[in-house]
């Protein structure tokens, strides 16, 4: 592991699956105060998209932005929200020259499959139909997202080609949560791995399916056709449970005549790339100039 995220690991606070409304009050509690991160160039706005019911969403656009990412934060579909994904949300806005449309989708268990997914989606089409008033290219909208965030946004792009919904340009997708079987190498072997261990992502697939059965839109690995879909970018963790079904997933993508850049970053562990090393730096920077690459062309 790389030695300066290491030394992160004795840092990172507990994850109690078995109560995540308890669980998400002591996340806020332990972070304390943060840092406001730097938003020059940026206008912030908290919007509400309408839908059944209504979504909160925290719009983020720099100058002469070109494109939009639906962005939707990670935390297994049990924990975060549009405060906990600021920082990060600022960063990608700041470093890709896109307008980053923050989703504050409803959280499981109190709201399991398929809220999240109705969440994201609502926002999809919300941004497509209003891409004039955000001041971009209706053609240049992508989906993307950490983790969960990252299984939604694919999730997202399935519904989008069945049901001949928005043109999405392009899927980022970092660390993705996409199959609840947990039947890969690294989800065999990696049972302890820090942040996210095996353990708790089954808890957090139990939280998030709730009574139901898994589909393609909650666990895109399930889809038996990918063609058809956006060109992607996915970035993955060596030491992460979730590494191997991002790595098949890409594998799938590229056979179904997707474009696919895939990059498993050496040394890491799920969700790094928030902390303050580095890799971690060197991680990050990628996607958003990933975004601002494929938003360009």
């Amino acid at each position: 592991m790389d030695p300066e995220l290491e030394a992160f690991i004795p840092l990172l606070p507990d994850l109690d699956m078995t109560d995540p409304a308890a669980t998400r009050a002591k996340l806020v509690a332990s972070a304390g105060p943060r840092p406001a991160p730097d938003t020059t160039g940026l206008e912030i706005d908290d919007r509400t998209v309408p839908a059944a019911p209504d979504v909160p969403v925290r719009i983020y656009r720099p100058g002469r932005a070109q494109g939009a990412v639906v962005w939707l934060h990670g935390g297994g579909g049990v924990f975060g929200d549009l405060d906990s994904e600021h920082s990060q949300a600022v960063r990608m806005a700041s470093g890709s020259g896109a307008v980053v449309i923050s989703v504050g989708y409803r959280l499981a268990p109190e709201h399991p499959f398929p809220a999240a997914h109705h969440d994201a989606y609502a926002v999809l089409l919300w941004a497509a139909e209003h891409a004039a008033e955000l001041g971009v290219d209706p053609e240049r909208i992508a989906v993307g997202g950490h983790s969960m965030g990252a299984g939604l946004a694919t999730g997202a792009a399935l519904r989008a080609r069945d049901e001949q919904g928005p043109s999405i340009c392009f899927q980022l997708l970092n660390q993705p949560m996409l199959d609840d079987r947990q039947e890969t190498w690294s989800q065999r072997t990696f049972t302890d791995a820090p942040w996210m261990t095996r353990d708790r992502l089954a808890a957090a697939w139990r939280h998030y399916l709730g009574s139901q059965t898994a589909t393609p839109y909650a666990a895109p690995a399930r889809a038996a056709d990918l063609s058809g879909l956006p060109p992607a970018h996915i970035a993955t963790a060596e030491f992460d449970p979730l590494r191997d079904e991002a790595i098949e997933y890409a594998q799938r993508l590229l056979r179904s005549g997707v474009p696919v850049e895939l990059h498993q970053w050496p040394g890491t562990f799920h969700g790094s790339q928030a902390l303050p090393a580095e890799i971690s730096q060197r991680q990050f920077t990628e996607l958003a100039t990933t975004l601002h690459r494929a938003l360009s062309n």
